[in-house]
């Protein structure tokens, strides 16, 4: 049984949509984020603010490479999953990958990114990871998901969309 893996920017919704479709599948969930920040006992930023972005990235892909190798798993990665190719390949291998598409524009309107250590609230940041990042999220993506609404509506559409898209692969 295939994974479903989550990819997207930072407050676009794949730790929410990721829960839920856990429960709905009955499916564990990994989300690498949570897993550095149990196995280091630091926040990201704590991480970010304290090691740096490439110590934070090493921790990441350990993260990955251990939830790739299970089956049958929803895995919500961080935004920057995709900047490591090793990443994407582990997730790839045993794994349908939906890229989570949310403008900025409805990040900074939906989710608080003080402790997101590469936006942390900048308007300009957060625009500028996106139009670096979007290339990656398309070509990493197996099927791409626009998460467009308010939150209630766009986690049943998201979670829907994903179901039909899984079901009709696995056929």
């Amino acid at each position: 049984m295939k994974n479903i893996v989550l990819i997207g920017m930072p407050g676009s919704g794949k730790s929410s949509l990721g829960k839920r479709l856990a429960r709905r599948l009955r499916m564990p969930l990994f989300d690498t984020d949570a897993m550095v920040v149990e196995r280091d006992g630091r926040a990201i930023s704590d991480i970010f603010a304290e090691d740096g972005e490439a110590a934070f990235r090493d921790m990441e892909s350990a993260c990955v490479r251990e939830a790739a190798t299970q089956s049958g798993v929803v895995i919500s990665t961080g935004g920057g999953v995709i900047l490591r190719r090793e990443n994407m390949d582990a997730l790839k291998k045993n794994g349908m990958v939906f890229f989570i598409d949310r403008h900025p524009s409805l990040i900074l309107k939906s989710a608080s990114l003080s402790d997101r250590p590469l936006v942390q609230d900048d308007r300009t940041r957060l625009l500028e990871l996106y139009r670096s990042r979007i290339a990656l999220y398309r070509a990493c993506a197996d099927v791409t998901i626009r998460n467009d609404r308010r939150m209630n509506k766009r986690l049943r559409r998201g979670v829907l969309q994903i179901l039909r898209h899984y079901r009709r692969a696995a056929r």
